[in-house]
């Protein structure tokens, strides 16, 4: 065997949605920022996530988040967030998972009963407070980024849905939000596929015609990720989110709860203090807080947190062989999904 690049890594998911973690052989990406390193990955090179993602070293339905050192003093460490169509900004559920690796394979140490981890990500600082107990991360909360509406009820014309009212929001990337009452479809199992449809219609009609960006940071622009929303028959949250190029989170989505917490303040839906349970199309649950209010760029912010639980599943090592013919991967529709052209 004669590998030209090795990578280490630990298999983790949260609520059922894998985030792998790069451990060893990556060094660092350039760039003085973590929004730096993360913007050379999506228009100047990327091929490492390209390695870590595609077949036949990845999967679809899987994110890969790399290690890196931190850029800001007050964060603990930092980690980039691979996918199936670029390298993303923030993910809950990849906070979650990274948390769960550092602390219990001790490359942060952990402390009980709680460890704290800052994180500096793409999207701004990010805080994890761990509940540990017997050198097991039992539940981790996420302080979240300052998340706020972009638009309400924007008429987005489908060919194969009809018209369709969408929200807007940031929740640590940008979240088109559709009410599932719009269309008499269930978040269940069995309509995965027809869900992944519409979301990635949506996506792809609102990145085509409206410029989406961040106020203050002109590098975080684009819906990233479309989410059917809806409510359990007992009053409580259920969602499902669409990565390109499509496939459902298996998880909550902790990005894309705090999306829809702006959304639900801006209705004058819930009020500071109040706390609801999210569930995601496998069942599993983020327990979700509104802690405050805050501004950003004159538009005003809720403050979330989001807790859930991530468990390790596995170690292993990816490589390249020099004689590979395909190392830089591929994808193909069986898995991946149809829409190619949502792949950046």
């Amino acid at each position: 065997m004669r590998w030209k690049k090795t990578l280490h890594m630990v298999e983790a998911h949260a609520e059922g949605e894998v985030g792998r973690v790069v451990t060893g052989g990556i060094i660092d990406i350039p760039g003085k920022t973590m929004l730096e390193k993360m913007t050379y990955i999506n228009e100047v090179d990327d091929s490492i996530r390209r390695f870590c993602v595609f077949e036949p070293r990845g999967y679809a339905q899987m994110s890969t988040n790399i290690l890196l050192p931190p850029a800001r003093e007050e964060a603990d460490a930092g980690f980039i967030i691979l996918q199936g169509d670029q390298a993303h900004a923030m993910s809950g559920s990849n906070c979650i998972c990274t948390t769960t690796v550092l602390l219990e394979t001790g490359i942060l140490e952990m402390q009980e009963p709680q460890t704290q981890v800052v994180f500096d990500m793409p999207a701004g600082l990010v805080t994890a407070t761990a509940d540990c107990k017997d050198g097991k991360c039992q539940r981790v909360e996420l302080t979240m980024t300052p998340s706020f509406v972009h638009s309400l009820e924007v008429k987005v014309e489908t060919e194969s849905f009809g018209t369709l009212l969408v929200d807007i929001a940031f929740g640590g990337i940008f979240y088109a939000l559709i009410d599932c009452r719009q269309l008499a479809v269930s978040i269940t199992p069995e309509n995965a596929r027809k869900l992944v449809e519409i979301g990635s219609e949506v996506q792809r009609q609102l990145n085509r015609k409206m410029e989406i960006v961040h106020p203050e940071n002109d590098q975080l622009k684009g819906i990233s990720y479309a989410m059917l929303v809806d409510k359990t028959e007992n009053g409580e949250l259920i969602g499902a989110t669409v990565l390109p190029p499509g496939r459902l989170d298996r998880s909550p989505c902790g990005t894309g709860n705090s999306a829809r917490m702006a959304v639900m303040y801006a209705r004058g839906e819930i009020a500071v203090g109040d706390k609801y349970s999210a569930y995601s199309v496998i069942g599993s649950r983020f327990d979700i807080s509104f802690t405050g209010v805050s501004e950003v760029a004159g538009k005003t912010a809720v403050l979330p947190k989001v807790a859930g639980r991530g468990w390790i599943h596995g170690f292993h090592q990816i490589g390249v062989d020099a004689t590979d013919p395909f190392p830089q991967g591929f994808s193909l529709s069986d898995c991946w999904g149809e829409a190619d052209d949502l792949l950046r």
